[in-house]
């Protein structure tokens, strides 16, 4: 259990770390700094990421959805604003990451469980 939970996290800190070299306008400083920014990520979307999502989904339903990026990408701004060396210029530079590393871990995720 504690070693599906640890390999979780550096898959999805190997993906930060991919998005972060992938797209423009987001720097992660090392690694570790992706490990940490990680555990943000997590948090800030199991406190304030639903807060949001049930605010926002009047607007999330006509959207069909599309909505959720944004509240995603708001997310992901806010996680790097209280993560030391994380940071994330700009609004579409924010956009475009949570996409990628939605993408990104989804597959990093599915190859690793898929040959253990």
């Amino acid at each position: 259990m504690l070693v599906h939970w640890f390999v979780n996290w550096l898959l999805s800190a190997l993906a930060l770390w991919l998005v972060a070299q992938i797209i423009p306008g987001i720097q992660l400083r090392s690694f570790g700094s992706a490990m940490l920014a990680t555990v943000m990520i997590a948090v800030v979307n199991t406190i304030i990421g639903p807060v949001l999502r049930t605010i926002a989904f009047p607007i999330t339903f006509l959207t069909l959805g599309l909505f959720r990026f944004v509240i995603n990408a708001l997310l992901l701004k806010l996680a790097a604003m209280f993560s030391p060396g994380f940071r994330i210029d700009g609004f579409l530079s924010a956009l475009i990451g949570s996409l990628v590393l939605t993408i990104l871990t989804a597959v990093l995720h599915g190859m690793a469980w898929a040959t253990l």
